[in-house]
């Protein structure tokens, strides 16, 4: 018989799991592998020696995903991925973390046995990214300051290595006006070759939006001078079309800037036929932060030699950004929003902080539907991003533009759709399908995508990489009926208000906030991705409930009752691979008394947050159950997890309990009607 838990009617109901040591797997669980937090089964994505475990991510019919390699191969924070020529091997850039020379070059042979299929060539390097294969057909790399190539297979791949760039601005920069900047935004260094073997190169800006003090009466001073950050530069190389390796005290290669105003080139792409007059070449543009969801608007660039792009002045299609209102009224930028002359407006818009990180043109034989199509990836953690895109494309190689209203998709939480806007209302943009549409993290099932480096492999194939759950997989034809797509598992804002209630109303959890509020996010975090929701005239308690607020909405911030899990934590602490905040943050726990209390206080917040009681799962226990109110089974507790509970017996049901964040979606979202769960209280015990 199932008891039911103590009575205790104050207390709003919710289950959290909370990350902690293995308790115990039952050997008659069913429960699937699990591999960089995705469940791994029986099914395969692929044929042969090319078959991979299927993971349940939404794709459009017809595709599947296959695991290639986690974490547990040694993955660290992968970030781009290239076949070698006639080979069936692939080179992978490995950042390791943001540490400055963690990182690697790997070499990943995907017909090997499982834990055998990737070995380090060359490591060492300085936030090693960007991966291209010459005209040559030799394998081209890039650090923070560097571009050579080099030879992946040979014994001692490090002695191979030929600089052709060297040089460029890295972590390291001085601006054009003498500033001088330890740790620049954007280091990474994407580049790609056109037909005629020139390199095009991404110098990302050095910061978000350039803005340090409103109103701002001087332009940025990265994107002056010869050398401007936040530009495309573009490098010939000599008769013959190969670049000549260089020794430390040779100059680079001929440059020019090819275009500017671009905070960060991450997708770069050109048409097979570039340089020909009409030919496309395409800069997928990551916007300023904004805490706005929906504003500013990512952008599809068609680059034009000595154009200017509008970041950090100008953003959507022609909308000024207010901070730089002096600049745009005298000098070389007045008006320049609207000098068709300079400026040139994006080709289209993408969906707002997307994040786009690759795109590339499909050329291959395992997909015909999607050949001479542009792909896209967006990385970005808003509720737009984790998707991957199709365009159709005219004979030049320019996405198809449509009238407006063109809708995009959003979170299963916000609103399903929303067309593409500026300030001035709905406008055209390029319509697109959705190869990957649904992946959203689903506890037990997957983790949030964050795909960053793409590649079409001989057989057609399209290998994505994510960075941020330490993946390799591989897009294969998928001739079985696509699983039903996973629930949505984003907070809503019934959920943010309830959250926000637990807080207000306990004193001591307002006092973490305000903390929070006061000595960190205030000191050191307004300005540089967001404004967190302040506004002036906000009072103390306006101002501690617009930056909870602003948190909770963020898609993996906080999972209240396990701080230890949330980018929050992460973040603010530099754990894992993840580059630590604020910039310089490594120091503050030395340099500033009470950093350490303050970022305490912000764990104790979120593991207070929701009243309740910690409880474990019994030892030896293999009945893990939810069930819905008429007692219709909903899913399983995983094993290895603790599980806080509020109590409450509800209506005489047994362990009653509403789902806050993470509202766990092993329940395949059948019982996720929002009228709570009954939970099994017999092997759950308090957690000490």
């Amino acid at each position: 018989m199932r008891s039911g838990f103590t009575r205790n009617a104050g207390l709003v109901l919710a289950l959290i799991l909370v990350a902690t040591a293995p308790l115990w797997i039952s050997a008659a669980s069913s429960e699937p592998l699990r591999k960089s937090g995705y469940a791994v089964g029986s099914e395969q994505c692929g044929s042969g020696s090319l078959s991979f475990p299927r993971i349940q991510i939404d794709m459009k019919r017809g595709f599947c995903a296959g695991l290639v390699a986690s974490e547990d191969d040694g993955l660290q924070f992968p970030r781009s991925i290239v076949q070698i020529p006639s080979r069936e091997q692939f080179v992978i850039a490995d950042m390791g973390g943001w540490g400055h020379t963690d990182g690697r070059l790997l070499l990943l042979d995907p017909h090997a046995a499982e834990g055998k299929r990737i070995k380090e060539v060359i490591t060492g390097l300085e936030y090693p990214f960007g991966l291209a294969i010459g005209p040559d057909q030799k394998v081209y790399a890039s650090t923070a300051e560097t571009i050579f190539r080099f030879d992946p297979l040979a014994s001692n791949p490090r002695g191979t290595v030929e600089v052709i760039i060297q040089g460029l601005p890295g972590r390291r920069v001085t601006l054009s006006d003498g500033t001088k900047v330890t740790e620049s935004s954007h280091p990474m260094k994407q580049f790609i070759f056109d037909r005629l073997g020139r390199i095009f190169l991404n110098v990302g800006s050095h910061s978000d939006d350039c803005i340090t003090r409103p109103p701002i009466a001087k332009p940025c001073p990265a994107g002056e001078g010869s050398s401007p950050l936040a530009s495309v530069w573009m490098f010939t190389p000599p008769s013959g079309g190969i670049f000549p390796a260089l020794k430390p005290a040779d100059p680079n290669p001929q440059r020019e800037i090819y275009a500017e105003g671009l905070r960060n080139s991450m997708a770069l792409t050109v048409h097979p036929r570039f340089p020909d007059p009409g030919y496309a070449i395409l800069q997928g543009e990551n916007g300023r932060d904004l805490q706005d969801v929906f504003k500013p608007n990512e952008e599809i660039n068609a680059l034009e030699k000595g154009k200017h792009y509008g970041w950090p002045y100008c953003y959507d299609l022609s909308t000024a950004s207010p901070e730089f209102k002096a600049v745009l009224q005298v000098g070389r930028y007045k008006n320049l929003c609207n000098n068709a002359a300079l400026y040139r407006q994006p080709y289209s818009l993408l969906p707002p902080h997307g994040a786009p990180l690759a795109m590339l043109f499909y050329h291959g034989s395992k997909f015909p539907e999607l050949e001479g199509k542009l792909l896209i990836d967006l990385h970005g953690y808003r509720p737009t991003g984790n998707r991957l895109l199709i365009y159709d494309v005219d004979d030049h190689g320019f996405p198809k533009l449509s009238p407006s209203p063109v809708r995009y998709q959003v979170s299963c939480a916000s609103e399903p759709t929303r067309a593409f806007q500026t300030d001035d209302g709905p406008v055209k943009a390029a319509s697109y399908e959705e190869l990957i549409s649904g992946w959203h993290r689903v506890n037990g099932a997957r983790p949030r995508g964050a795909p960053v480096g793409m590649t079409v492999a001989s057989d057609g194939a399209i290998w994505l990489v994510e960075d941020k759950n330490q993946t390799i997989i591989r897009i294969d034809r998928a001739d079985s009926e696509p699983p039903a797509p996973l629930p949505c598992d984003m907070r809503s804002q019934a959920q943010i208000d309830k959250l926000v209630s637990f807080v207000k109303a306990d004193a001591q959890k307002s006092g973490y906030l305000t903390s929070v509020r006061a000595n960190l996010v205030e000191k050191h975090c307004v300005g540089c991705h967001t404004d967190f929701g302040l506004k002036p005239g906000q009072s103390d308690p306006e101002k501690d409930e617009a930056v909870l607020r602003f948190m909770l909405g963020q898609d993996g911030w906080m999972y209240p009752g396990d701080p230890d899990s949330g980018k929050l934590r992460i973040r603010l602490r530099g754990i894992g691979a993840e580059k630590q905040m604020p910039p310089g943050g490594e120091r503050l726990p030395k340099t500033e008394p009470g950093y350490t209390r303050v970022l305490n206080f912000a764990d104790y917040m979120v593991g207070k947050m929701v009243p309740g009681t910690r409880m474990r799962i019994k030892q030896g226990r293999p009945d893990r159950e939810f069930f819905s109110k008429d007692g219709k089974v909903c899913g399983e507790i995983p094993t290895t997890k603790v599980v806080v509970v509020t109590q409450k017996d509800a209506n005489g049901k047994p362990g009653f309990s509403r789902f806050y964040r993470p509202a766990d979606p092993f329940l395949n979202g059948e019982c996720s009607d929002g009228d709570g769960y009954y939970i099994q209280s017999n092997f759950l015990v308090p957690l000490l």
